[in-house]
């Protein structure tokens, strides 16, 4: 599958939201959930910390694609190339 090129500082910043949240919203759900009183509250913090496990998946694809991307250098736009005027 190819994909686009995409700058690397923005793939760094979505690994570290993707990872943050996916995290906070693990621990989030499993700690509140053990003081849930109802069994709908205790089903809000499940999906809670569902979110959170796809959040962390989401996570991993992005650092996957930060890992394994390739910057293919086209010669006709490089400027290194480029003739002087």
């Amino acid at each position: 599958m190819k994909l686009k090129f995409v700058n690397p500082k923005k793939l760094k910043v979505l690994m570290a939201v993707f990872f943050g949240v996916g995290l906070w919203g693990i621990v989030f759900g499993l700690w509140l959930g053990n003081f849930a009183t109802t069994s709908s509250q205790s089903l809000n913090y499940f999906m809670v910390v569902i979110l959170g496990v796809i959040n962390l998946l989401l996570g991993g694809l992005v650092s996957y694609l930060f890992l394994t991307q390739e910057r293919k250098i086209d010669p006709r736009k490089d400027s290194k190339y480029k003739r002087k005027k």
